[in-house]
């Protein structure tokens, strides 16, 4: 598990090894806030518990607006990793049935690959679905597809342990946190 490195302003920036978190520290780049006591890092002449949540000394500048491109790794976070058809879940997929990106409108008939044009779709589904539109195909979507928060984004494809999650939360709000508990969960 990496360590959760924070902003001089507490904001969560990203994971880091262990090592790398130690670095920094060991440079009075960071301070340490967690740390799992039951690991350690040795040297010679020291000895620290491995961190698990750090804090940079220094604010560093985070660009705020940027788009992330459609994946199927965020498609399918954005979607809780569930058919925005029938509604069935990762977990309830059997054998040769999975999760694939359908488009709304579909490309062969001009739609484009933009969060706006995209849902996860079981392959029954898409299969079900074909060349049309869900209204052509009587296949009402469960929500409208939007372009999602890039920082639940970030956070929904990561794994973090539940002490890292409370940092997460403390910035970011409880809606981060909903997310990071349902990818924990197994979404």
């Amino acid at each position: 598990m990496g360590c959760l490195a924070l902003n001089a302003s507490f904001e969560p920036l990203t994971l880091v090894p262990a090592r790398r978190a130690v670095r920094l520290v060991l440079d009075r780049k960071a301070e340490i806030l967690e740390v799992d006591e039951a690991k350690r890092f040795r040297s010679e002449h020291s000895e620290l518990p491995c961190p698990t949540v750090i804090r940079l000394v220094r604010y560093i500048h985070v660009p705020r607006r940027f788009r992330r491109q459609v994946t199927n790794t965020f498609l399918f976070a954005r979607d809780e990793y569930a058919c925005q058809y029938c509604g069935r879940h990762r977990k309830e997929l059997r054998g040769r049935q999975f999760l694939t990106r359908d488009h709304v409108l579909p490309v062969s008939r001009g739609g484009l690959n933009t969060w706006g044009n995209v849902v996860t779709a079981c392959s029954p589904c898409n299969n079900q679905k074909g060349n049309q539109t869900p209204a052509e195909a009587r296949m009402p979507l469960r929500t409208t597809p939007t372009e999602p928060n890039h920082v639940h984004l970030v956070w929904a494809v990561r794994r973090v342990t539940p002490q890292q999650a409370r940092w997460i939360k403390m910035f970011y709000g409880n809606d981060a946190l909903r997310i990071l508990e349902g990818v924990r969960s197994g979404s």
